[in-house]
C-alpha cells in the first residue's frame, strides 16, 4: 500500500485516477484541494480531503508529510510560481517522487500546421509560456519527476493512447481524459518508470492539422 497526495485533486483528471486506483489498487489517497465542496464522490475509506494552497509551504509541507508520492494536476493558470514552493516543501517533507500534468507544446515539440494552430490557441492567454517555464523548473530540479503531456483532451470513455519521449515530435492531436488518467495510475503502481523525463500522450492515427472538434 502507498500513500498518495493528489494536488488539484477535484480537476476531471485527477478525479477518474482516483476511481481507477480505489478499484485497482490498495492505495491510501490524500486529496489536496482549495474548494472541497467540488469533490462530491469521495471514498471516505480511501481518500481523505485536506484543504490548503499549494502556494502555502506550511499548508502544502503538513499534507506531504507521511505520503509516498504526489501527483500535481494543477493549472491552468500560474503553475510555474507554484513550482518553488511545490519543490521545496517536498524537499523539507522528504519526498522526491513527483508526477506532473503539463500540457503538449512546452519543449515545442508539436510540428507541423498542428504546431502552429496549437501554438495560437494556447499562446494568447498566456497558458504554454506558464507550462513551459513550469516544465523547466521540474527539470532544473532534483526531484524524481515524470512530466505528462497529453495532447487536446475529449472526454470519449476510452483507454486508447501512445507515448512519445522527452525529444521526440509529437503525434496525433487528441487523446482522452480517461487514458491521461490510465497513464497516470501505471506510473503510481510503479513509480521507477519514466523516471526524471517527460512523455507525451496521444491516441493513434488521429494525425491532422487541429483535432476532430475543432
Amino acid at each position: 500500500m502507498r500513500k498518495v497526495i493528489i494536488l488539484g485533486a477535484a480537476g476531471h483528471i485527477a478525479r477518474l485516477a482516483a476511481k481507477q486506483l480505489i478499484s485497482e489498487t490498495d492505495d491510501q489517497l490524500t486529496l489536496f484541494v482549495r474548494h472541497p465542496k467540488k469533490l462530491t464522490d469521495v471514498n471516505e475509506k480511501r481518500e481523505t480531503i485536506v484543504v490548503g494552497d499549494v502556494n502555502n509551504e506550511t499548508e502544502l509541507t503538513a499534507a506531504l508529510k507521511g505520503q509516498d508520492i504526489v501527483y500535481a494536476n494543477l493549472g491552468p493558470d500560474n503553475t510555474d510560481q507554484m513550482v518553488p514552493h511545490i519543490v521545496k516543501a517536498m524537499h523539507t517533507a522528504g519526498l522526491k517522487r513527483l508526477i506532473w500534468i503539463s500540457t503538449l507544446g512546452v519543449f515545442n515539440e508539436v510540428p507541423g500546421k498542428f504546431g502552429e494552430w496549437n501554438k495560437q490557441m494556447l499562446n494568447p492567454s498566456g497558458y504554454l509560456p506558464t507550462q513551459s517555464k513550469a516544465a523547466e523548473e521540474i527539470e532544473a530540479s532534483d526531484l524524481d519527476y515524470t512530466i505528462v503531456r497529453p495532447n487536446w483532451l475529449t472526454d470519449k470513455n476510452e483507454v486508447d493512447y501512445e507515448t512519445t519521449g522527452r525529444h521526440d515530435a509529437m503525434k496525433g492531436t487528441e487523446v482522452s481524459r480517461q487514458s491521461v488518467a490510465d497513464y497516470v495510475v501505471k506510473l503510481l503502481q510503479n513509480p521507477t518508470k519514466d523516471v526524471r523525463t517527460s512523455v507525451g500522450l496521444n491516441k493513434p492515427h488521429t494525425d491532422g492539422d487541429k483535432p476532430s472538434f475543432y
